[in-house]
């Protein structure tokens, strides 16, 4: 596994590092926005690790640019613990989230759990539901013959709502089932999820007829 963590703190650039390795896997490190793109470009890594405070733009600024073209996991790693924050993140198609300061036990499982989750899913036939055809294959999602712009976490959520529709799904089952049992995700994130879904499937977001909202239990995928 090819690890790249981009923060402008060498200190804890080196620890990742060490504690990387030890794991028996490569890592390589970044101090800017800059040089971490040049070395995804060049290494495409398993899952980068970016901090959202860097001295030449944002962590964000450059997850959406690495979105573009790639679904690698991506934590992002950060001083900062607001709610919104976070959310920022999740709605960029970040896979997990992690606050200074962290354990590296801690953010080693949290690794090990984003990289394990990105790489088992199966591969399944297209799943076709009114005007959305839905392709795991090729991880793409049309509407009326035209392509979504879904973060990775958005398709997994779509795919598993509309391969079972009717069906309702609390929020931590659906955590279960598209971030995984061992996922360091709260309700909160499914809830962020489904509201971009929404933007993205729905005529009118604000009166959902394909991803409902079941009062007291959670999401359903409707079909008319």
């Amino acid at each position: 596994m090819k690890v790249l963590a981009i923060d402008d703190e060498p200190g804890i650039l080196e620890t990742i590092a060490v504690k990387v390795r030890r794991e028996g896997c490569s890592v390589f490190t970044a101090e800017t926005a800059a040089e971490g793109l040049r070395l995804f470009r060049l290494v495409k890594p398993d899952i980068m690790l970016i901090d959202v405070m860097l001295p030449d733009r944002s962590g964000f600024d450059l997850a959406r640019q690495v979105r573009q073209t790639s679904g690698v996991p991506i934590i992002f790693l950060t001083a900062r613990a607001a709610e919104y924050d976070r959310i920022e993140g999740l709605e960029l198609g970040a896979d997990d989230y992690v606050t200074k300061p962290f354990s590296l036990a801690e953010l080693w499982a949290r690794i090990k759990s984003v990289v394990r989750r990105s790489s088992g899913a199966p591969i399944l036939e297209p799943v076709v539901v009114g005007q959305l055809n839905i392709d795991p294959k090729t991880h793409k999602a049309l509407r009326d013959g035209q392509e979504l712009d879904l973060s990775p976490r958005e398709f997994d959520l779509l795919l598993f709502l509309a391969s079972n529709a009717g069906q309702v799904f609390s929020r931590d089952t659906l955590i279960d089932r598209v971030w995984g049992q061992d996922a360091f995700v709260s309700p909160r994130t499914v809830d962020v999820h489904v509201r971009w879904l929404r933007k993205h499937i729905e005529s009118d977001p604000s009166q959902p007829d394909l991803i409902q909202t079941v009062r007291g239990v959670g999401y359903k995928f409707v079909i008319d």
